[in-house]
């Protein structure tokens, strides 16, 4: 009864606030027609065909659900307001994803299935999961830039899925976007160039209307492209033991220890409660007294990280998204949404064997604890120069070709006030020329969320926040990145391959909820 009283009582609230905002829209859209232009009439239409679909889902079973899970804060998630992560109690040592092998002696040849299986994530407790060539998350693939690459794709799965590489410049053919579609039981081949700098990148499925709950179940792995470069800068390179990769997921598990994604799926952005690192549930890290280098990855659904030491030591960041910075930037924290990778280091070689010292969360959550050995590692020192990436004047003077605005909440989310159309190109731009894009993110009238925003098949470059040069974390290459509410951002970005390619919410249900849109390259 009380349950039934608080619907009442929710959805009441909101029908007050949608027609206080339908009846606010005019004189809105006479502000917002001034300062920014960006398809209004279509928005304004879009929160009116809409009004009925948000009452249903204040009715409806995903409100319960977020109830049910506790999230209910959460049901236009600001991420000022997440639930909590729980604490890593660091019993079990962290799972480090195995070096996938190339199949030929003669080039790099990959086969990668998706599966479905059961994973020991809790001691004697079997969960149904999904992974590549195994039962949870993935194997780490090799590349080296100027290398040609072929990979044989499986699906295992009941379901149509397909195979993204995130951050890859690849063909649009080759990309994994949604039209790229492999149907159960069927198998596809891809081939490609490496052409690229080192990075670290990774692939996930990206089915329309799905990719949140595969990624939910746990198909998920890495990509580590080297080159000359990389290999004469003197970093922490030895896998597993000096340079880690860090898959950062968290988790609802119900009574049964499973993933139940319909369960506890959200609209705005799929949190939970339970931190799982490379799929290691209460994971701690061990290591030597030596300089390590962590491999960070956003790969949740929606919840943004940031990363600091329980100490308040710093540490150095090293590389963004699509390659190394110029010069090693020290940081006492790094944000980290949803995609986002960065490579940091840090110095455990002046850190007491007895001393508590952990990766925590902003709110002092505990991520990952690590274990000191008595053993002296190597001692390498970071380079002052790692790269020579830089932002030309003649890109920073290039006009503005294309404005993206992202607006919306829940299953109301569009781009420049429409929905995903598989049909419809929203942009094209020749290939191997630079352009400068614009995307701003519209407040919605509770305020607005962070958006994570990702442009497939192409690394590009920061050149301003607000009008303000990048900070110097983000002046390196990248694929994804955070716009607040209100906020700005200018990019310049090329591709070099053409095709279509998807831009989009890196919060995965708003993905599936349309707030997509496509790029065709000539």
């Amino acid at each position: 009864m009380r349950k039934k009283k608080l619907l009442i009582s929710l959805f009441s609230l909101m029908m007050v606030i949608v027609l206080s905002a339908c009846t606010s829209n005019d004189e809105e859209a006479s502000v917002e027609d001034t300062n920014h232009g960006k398809h209004l009439n279509e928005e304004m239409n879009m929160n009116e065909d809409n009004e009925g679909s948000m009452e249903e889902n204040m009715n409806g079973s995903s409100s319960e659900g977020e109830m049910n899970n506790g999230s209910m804060g959460n049901g236009h998630m600001d991420h000022d307001d997440v639930v909590s992560l729980i604490d890593s109690t660091g019993e079990n040592e962290l799972n480090i994803p195995p070096v996938l092998k190339s199949d030929s002696n003669k080039g790099i040849e990959y086969t990668i299935r998706a599966q479905k299986g059961e994973t020991e994530i809790f001691d004697g407790v079997q969960t149904k999961t999904y992974g590549y060539n195994g039962s949870f998350l993935g194997p780490m693939l090799q590349f080296e830039k100027g290398d040609t690459v072929k990979i044989n794709l499986i699906n295992e799965l009941d379901e149509n899925t397909t195979f993204h590489w995130h951050g890859l410049e690849v063909p649009g053919n080759d990309d994994g976007g949604p039209h790229n579609v492999l149907e159960p039981g069927k198998e596809s081949t891809i081939e490609f160039e490496v052409t690229q700098e080192a990075a670290t990148l990774w692939f996930h499925p990206h089915p329309e209307g799905k990719t949140s709950e595969q990624v939910y179940n746990g198909l998920a792995g890495l990509i580590y492209i080297k080159d000359q470069n990389s290999k004469k800068l003197e970093l922490p390179s030895e896998y597993g033991e000096n340079d880690i990769p860090l898959i950062f997921q968290d988790r609802v598990f119900d009574d049964e220890k499973q993933l139940n994604y319909k369960a506890t799926a959200n609209e705005d952005g799929t949190v939970g409660d339970t931190s799982l690192i490379n799929g290691t549930l209460n994971p701690k890290l061990t290591v030597d007294k030596e300089k390590v280098r962590l491999r960070l990855l956003n790969g949740s659904n929606a919840r943004n990280y940031t990363f600091k030491l329980n100490t308040g030591d710093s540490f150095v960041q090293v590389a963004t998204d699509g390659g190394f910075l110029n010069e090693p930037v020290s940081m006492e924290e790094i944000t980290l949404t949803p995609s986002e990778r960065a490579e940091i280091i840090i110095d455990f070689s002046q850190v007491k064997t007895n001393e508590e010292i952990a990766l925590v969360n902003e709110d002092g959550t505990t991520l990952l604890p690590f274990e000191i050995t008595g053993q002296t590692g190597k001692n390498m020192d970071i380079p002052d120069e790692m790269n020579d990436f830089s932002v030309t004047e003649e890109e920073k003077n290039l006009p503005v070709t294309k404005e993206i605005e992202l607006f919306g909440m829940m299953d109301h989310v569009t781009i420049n006030g429409k929905k995903f159309d598989p049909e419809r190109i929203d942009f094209t731009q020749e290939q191997g020329v630079t352009e400068v894009w614009e995307i701003y993110n519209k407040p919605d009238m509770m305020g607005g969320m962070i958006h994570p925003f990702h442009i497939h098949g192409a690394q590009f470059k920061i050149l301003s926040r607000n009008g303000e040069a990048p900070p110097e974390n983000e002046r390196g290459w990248k694929d994804s990145f955070s716009v607040a509410p209100d906020e700005t951002v200018k990019i310049a970005i090329q591709f070099k391959n053409k095709g279509i390619y998807m831009f989009h919410c890196h919060i995965l249900e708003h993905e599936d909820n349309g707030m997509m849109g496509q790029v065709k390259v000539e």
